[in-house]
């Protein structure tokens, strides 16, 4: 089987250069030329948490991940570090469902010095549904960078979850118990591969037709590297062995894609501008913010890829969100590229708010028109959080209130759009 899927990603791949590189071609992604936000269509749902990575299910669902949150309800019960949901429906009124097998992890589960392991990629394929949890090292000296990829699985539409051994129930890996052997990505150069973003292509991945699951990551949790894109793909059938990773390695003289086996090989696949990361916080011992963490998406109706990622926008001590972030779109007749600028904002201000701070932009990959001319937009926003911040700072010796929902009722008042926010943006198509 391993071998019948390489063979077809070999074909896909030799069509694709062999068409590209041919005389007159013009690619599809060609005839977008920019991307307009229609401010009258943004809608939030109720709750609170960030996040939000989705995939689209062999079955309709429109799975999403919440972190920090506690869910998306007026009357919570419960503050989650981690947890899954089922989007069904059409904007602007999705409803939101539990997905109960899912291990969920509450905020006050385990020790606060354990490493926490946070929901990032989202990937439905073939009826398996795969996620990506991202873990931090435990840096004393600076700021917590984010140093491991842990892969989990269902295969019965989110009923029961598998760690990447095949092992069950789901385990998180203690200092001690993390390595190369039982978690996809640990402690690689400079920390890269550690937040996954899996490339979705239609439902259930039906789109795709070279046999392969394609992962971009930042190259590191600093500027410099958090800005460089990385990118891997393996067989569907090999997503569980690390061994059968191939990281994108630069281009061949013609323009074709060069893959390997070895990691030190990686070259990014695209790189962002740089000065849109932190690398100092408004609170003591925080995270480096998931900066440039994209969101990539196969627009079927139109032939194309689509990027979308985010910057932010950080004050001149760098800490974060002093400034309004920054937002882009790309497009690519390719997964690796190279990809082409369509939108750039650096000042993005959802329905006109100078005081929004959105972060992590998502393509709702099941939210995009049969035409292929518009889809939906899918961010958190942490408004607020430098008056949190400087609170903060003003009065440390006031213990945060043990009660969790209390916890979730501060970060919500403090922070009212950090939550579901969506928008639709049409693309301006030839």
């Amino acid at each position: 089987m391993k071998q019948i899927l390489a063979a077809t990603a070999a074909v896909g791949q030799s069509i694709w250069t062999s068409t590209a590189l041919a005389e007159g071609f013009r690619p599809a992604s060609a005839r977008i030329s920019g991307v307009k936000p229609r401010d009258q269509t943004i809608f939030r749902l109720p709750g609170m948490g960030d996040g939000y990575k989705m995939t689209w299910g062999p079955n309709d669902q429109q799975f999403i991940v919440q972190n920090d949150g506690t869910g998306f309800t007026t009357a919570p019960r419960r503050f989650y570090k981690r947890s899954l949901w089922n989007l069904r429906g059409l904007p602007p009124a999705p409803v939101v469902d539990k997905v109960s097998g899912y291990p969920f992890i509450l905020h006050t589960a385990g020790a606060e010095e354990a490493p926490h392991y946070h929901g990032h990629g989202l990937l439905a394929v073939h009826g398996r549904i795969y996620q990506s949890l991202g873990a931090l090292d435990r840096a004393a000296d600076r700021l917590s960078h984010w140093n491991a990829a842990k892969l989990i699985y269902s295969d019965d539409g989110g009923r029961i979850w598998h760690n990447q051994d095949g092992s069950t129930p789901v385990h998180n890996e203690d200092w001690a118990e993390q390595s190369r052997t039982r978690l996809a990505f640990f402690d690689e150069p400079d920390g890269c591969f550690s937040l996954l973003s899996f490339l979705q292509m239609g439902q259930d991945y039906r789109a795709n037709r070279d046999g392969n699951i394609y992962a971009y990551s930042p190259n590191g949790n600093i500027d410099g590297l958090m800005n460089q894109l990385m990118l891997f793909r393996v067989p569907i059938a090999g997503m569980l062995e690390r061994t059968a990773y191939e990281f994108y390695a630069g281009r061949t003289a013609e323009g074709a894609p060069v893959w390997s086996k070895e990691i030190s090989a990686r070259r990014p696949v695209h790189i962002f501008p740089r000065g849109w990361v932190n690398r100092t916080s408004l609170f003591e011992g925080d995270i480096v913010v998931e900066t440039w963490l994209p969101s990539v998406v196969w627009n079927g109706p139109l032939g194309v890829y689509m990027m979308v990622a985010a910057g932010t926008g950080c004050a001149p001590d760098g800490t974060e969100f002093a400034r309004p972030s920054y937002l882009g779109f790309w497009v690519s007749d390719a997964p690796w590229g190279p990809w082409r600028q369509v939108h750039e904002d650096l000042a993005w201000s959802p329905g006109g708010d100078a005081d929004a701070r959105p972060y992590s932009p998502q393509i709702a990959p099941k939210w995009i028109a049969p035409d292929g001319k518009s889809l939906w937009l899918v961010w958190s926003d942490l408004k607020g959080i430098r008056s949190l911040g400087e609170q903060d700072a003003a009065d440390p010796a006031t213990p945060a209130p043990e009660d969790p929902l209390a916890q979730a009722d501060i970060m919500s008042q403090a922070m009212p759009l950090l939550r579901f926010n969506a928008q639709r943006f049409d693309l301006v198509a030839q």
